[in-house]
C-alpha cells in the first residue's frame, strides 16, 4: 500500500485529499496534524482485513442465499436460437423500430442479468 516515508513527503492538504477524496476515510487525531492522516493511510487495510476475517461488513452470502441464486438463474432458461441471434445484433448496436424495441430492450436487460448472476456466482464459487 504506502509506505511512511512515502507519505511523509507528501503535504498536510495532498494527505488530507488522500483520505478524505481518494479513500472516504477520516483522519486518527488531530485533523491539523499531517502525522494522523499518515497513521490513517497506513492502518485503513489492516482494518479493512481484520473486518473481512470478523465477518464485519461485505461478507459472503450464505449457502442458502447461494442456492436461491443459483435457481433464480436456472429458471431463466437460456434464449432460443432466434432470441440469441437479436441479442447478436443487439450488442452490435442494431435497433428494432418501436414497439418490438420493447421486446428487445426487455431481453437484453435479461440477458445482462442472466449474464451478471452467472458471473456472480461463479465468483462466489472461488471464494
Amino acid at each position: 500500500m504506502f509506505t511512511r516515508t512515502e507519505l511523509e513527503f507528501k503535504s498536510l492538504r495532498a494527505l488530507r485529499d488522500l483520505c478524505l477524496i481518494q479513500y472516504g476515510i477520516q483522519a486518527i487525531g488531530n485533523p491539523a496534524d499531517k502525522a494522523s492522516y499518515i497513521n490513517a493511510l497506513l492502518t485503513f487495510p489492516v482494518i479493512a482485513c481484520k473486518q473481512v476475517s470478523e465477518n464485519k461488513g461485505l461478507k459472503s452470502p450464505i449457502f442458502s442465499q447461494v442456492e436461491a441464486l443459483e435457481a433464480t438463474l436456472e429458471a431463466m432458461g437460456t434464449p432460443t436460437l432466434e432470441q440469441s441471434a437479436l441479442l447478436k445484433v443487439t450488442i452490435e448496436g442494431r435497433k428494432l423500430e418501436y414497439p418490438p424495441r420493447y421486446s428487445q430492450e426487455k431481453l437484453f436487460g435479461l440477458y445482462r442479468v442472466k449474464w451478471h448472476l452467472d458471473t456472480a456466482l461463479e465468483i462466489l464459487g472461488m471464494l
